[in-house]
């Protein structure tokens, strides 16, 4: 999907929005996203630490399930954004997510920070060979 400049930049100002919102008292690395759906919709998640170490949520799957509660089925675009210098890409479990809601070889990832948008790829090219509900169709 070819994705304009003006929509790239808000989904970036999004991304940096939520990332502000971000509850991570202990680790202090903010993580924001904003997604993309096949609706044109943007919805945006950011990470919540827990004392309790285990019991943490990524940005994706709050931006996920804001998507699906607003009636979305598909990501198309997801804009991940971290302190920097440092490029941030979804962690492995939050790229299995991310698969259960799109089409891998057509949903961008696009990795920002407050300096502007650094990176790009397809959630293929960061989640090769995938196991997804396609293989559960019997």
């Amino acid at each position: 999907m070819e994705l304009s400049q003006e929509l790239l930049d808000r989904l970036l100002a999004e991304s940096l929005r939520a990332r502000d919102l971000a509850h991570a008292p202990y680790s202090k690395y903010r993580v924001g996203v904003a997604i993309l759906d096949e609706q044109g919709r943007i919805h945006v998640g950011a990470n919540m630490e827990n004392a309790s170490f285990p019991q943490g949520w990524c940005a994706e799957p709050s931006a996920l399930t804001a998507m699906i509660m607003a009636g979305g089925k598909r990501a198309v675009a997801a804009l991940v954004t971290g302190p920097g210098p440092d490029i941030i890409t979804p962690c492995g479990g939050c790229r299995q997510k991310l698969r259960e809601f799109s089409v891998p070889e057509e949903l961008v990832i696009i990795a920002g920070d407050p300096g502007g948008i650094r990176q790009r790829w397809t959630l293929a090219e960061l989640l090769p060979l995938s196991f997804g509900p396609d293989h559960l169709k019997f």
